[in-house]
């Protein structure tokens, strides 16, 4: 059983995106951060399982909408479109519109090092989120969250914003040849499992954006797209 004073704040949560959750413990555990498991708390369970199955469940919810959207793309395009959609910083981004950063459980050293708002634990507790309301309450009940609250990035991907934004940028910053850009990976994190790799983005040396995922790669476009979004070339 989760505290009562826990349980009435995340019935906050389920008011917002308009579902009603027999167990709220699942939620609960949904935004416990591993962090959080430490000393007192040894005997709670974090949100990684729950993750696990939230991230397959947006990937189905998303590559349907595309399928059913846009019949003529190939699939190479719709690959490219998924990725936008499904990516750390969309997902992130979906977790701010409902603020979910409130109600993560983190740790105290996570907490001081602004755990709340950082992009990968807010993605990781979004899919942990729909993990647990997808258990409970099934996919039709899930999927116009999902949607709903990536409905931006969507609107960006019906405008052609996605795909190789480091070629888009390398376009643009080498309208000026003299100009350079570099990428580095400055951090990686998490277990052999489950790495989280942030990568910045320099133009003529100095640093434009920093982006965080699942690969080297995929950090690497998410700093990208935040440059272009810095420079006004694509819509945030």
């Amino acid at each position: 059983m989760i505290p009562q004073k826990r349980e009435e704040h995340l019935k906050k949560l389920t008011h917002t995106l308009n579902i009603q959750l027999d167990d709220m413990e699942s939620l609960s555990v949904a935004l416990t951060h591993p962090s959080f498991i430490l000393g007192d708390n040894a005997s709670l369970i974090n949100n990684q399982r729950l993750e696990f199955l939230g991230d397959a469940v947006v990937d189905l919810v998303v590559g349907q909408y595309l399928y059913n959207e846009f019949p003529d793309k190939p699939e190479g395009e719709l690959t490219k479109m998924r990725a936008a959609l499904v990516c750390e910083s969309a997902l992130a981004s979906a977790a701010r519109r409902v603020s979910l950063g409130e109600y993560l459980l983190i740790g105290k050293g996570e907490r001081g090092s602004g755990g709340y708002d950082r992009p990968s634990n807010l993605a990781d507790a979004w899919e942990a989120m729909v993990g647990a309301i997808y258990l409970q309450l099934g996919i039709d009940a899930v999927r116009p969250i999902i949607l709903e609250y990536i409905g931006p990035e969507i609107a960006q991907v019906r405008k052609g914003h996605y795909g190789d934004y480091k070629t888009i940028l390398q376009e643009i910053v080498q309208q000026d040849r003299e100009a350079t850009i570099q990428y580095e990976i400055v951090r990686t994190e998490g277990p052999d499992h489950d790495k989280k790799f942030t990568a910045c983005v320099r133009v003529n040396g100095v640093v434009q954006a920093e982006g965080t995922g699942r690969t080297k790669k995929e950090a690497e476009q998410i700093a990208a797209c935040q440059t272009l979004i810095q420079m006004g070339a694509i819509e945030q």
